[in-house]
């Protein structure tokens, strides 16, 4: 038999797969032994009172032969030999899943990235960290992976409008991300797995059949007709394909100037305008989780079970929205004591 279950455990308990059994088991009124395994379908933290509870929706298994989650399978064709080739531009998290979104289609991608493969980027990116010297193309916006690849890899979004997320949950799960994902309330990968699962897409890419190229920075379009047939890239190389999708991201303000120099129409949308807020890890956590002050400049540590504490803010100023877009987990660039959260 099968059961579906709601449970609500304390962080130890529901970190203990042999106290989560015994929980199924009483509250399916069944033996500890008649419980062969569970599988969590949703996992969600409530930290509004002054203990933290770990939500767990579950399907039980009880006196049957237990089955491991099913995990969905993607099938990337060779496409070699594919008479049909699309320009992507920009190796972010939009170039990226268009590519393997082409292939599954039997289409071959030709991904033009004016950034570096995702590990030079990290030594740019330390450079730039430790002696102020950007490179205009490899940075925290340009290169593989995109911006979001050192930004800890949150995957929540408030939105239900945006398509099939459970699918595009199941593909970094295929590509090395933590099952786990899949049934967390606020899923992230974090910053130091995101770069081997965007090499592992590169990877599938190129063993099916598609084309990356670093450091090729596009600067003109070739039309015929009223379509663009090639593209012209910094360095005088020149790349044809059937059709180009445009992933560059909001930081390729010259892709936009390139486009009105051509006379290429582009159509204005409203935009949101960002600051960034810094807020010390301990006084996020202290808030959320009703920690104790030990002196003037310390608190009580968070319970390691409990994931660092994050929080939303939404206000109406002037008749108008005002909203924290991403609240993600940094680590500091100051003293080591220093944990700030992002806000985007």
């Amino acid at each position: 038999m099968q059961q579906t279950l709601v449970l609500k455990l304390k962080p130890a308990e529901a970190a203990d797969e042999s106290t989560v059994k015994r929980y199924i088991a009483a509250s399916a009124a069944v033996p500890e032994s008649a419980i062969s395994g569970y599988t969590i379908t949703r996992q969600s933290l409530d930290a509004r009172g002054k203990q933290a509870w770990v939500q767990l929706s579950l399907l039980a298994y009880i006196n049957e032969p237990f089955i491991q989650r099913q995990l969905q399978s993607f099938h990337y064709p060779d496409v070699h030999q594919s008479d049909k080739t699309v320009l992507v531009i920009g190796a972010g998290p939009a170039g990226l899943f268009a590519a393997l979104r082409l292939i599954e289609a039997g289409i071959r991608p030709l991904i033009l990235e004016r950034g570096k493969d995702v590990q030079a980027r990290r030594r740019d990116l330390a450079v730039m960290n430790r002696e102020g010297i950007v490179n205009p193309d490899s940075n925290y916006c340009f290169g593989e992976g995109g911006a979001g690849t050192y930004s800890d890899g949150k995957l929540y979004t408030r939105s239900s409008k945006r398509g099939d997320i459970g699918r595009i949950l199941s593909l970094f799960v295929h590509f090395g991300a933590e099952e786990k994902i899949l049934y967390e309330a606020h899923p992230h990968i974090g910053t130091n797995k995101l770069p081997h699962i965007i090499s592992a897409m590169r990877r599938q890419i190129i063993a099916s059949g598609g084309l990356i190229y670093f450091e090729k920075k596009l600067t003109g379009f070739i039309l015929e007709k009223n379509k663009i047939r090639s593209v012209i890239t910094a360095d005088g190389d020149q790349f044809n394909g059937d059709a180009l999708i445009l992933a560059t991201g909001h930081s390729a303000r010259d892709i936009f100037e390139l486009l009105h120099q051509q006379q290429i129409l582009i159509e204005a949308k409203p935009f949101a305008l960002g600051v960034r807020v810094e807020h010390p890890q301990e006084l996020i956590d202290s808030c959320q989780y009703h920690l104790v002050p030990l002196s003037h400049s310390a608190v009580q540590l968070r319970d390691p079970l409990l994931p660092p504490a994050a929080y939303s803010w939404v206000n109406q100023v002037d008749g108008k929205g005002v909203f924290s877009f991403v609240c993600a987990r940094v680590v500091s660039l100051l003293r080591p004591q220093h944990r700030p959260v992002k806000l985007w």
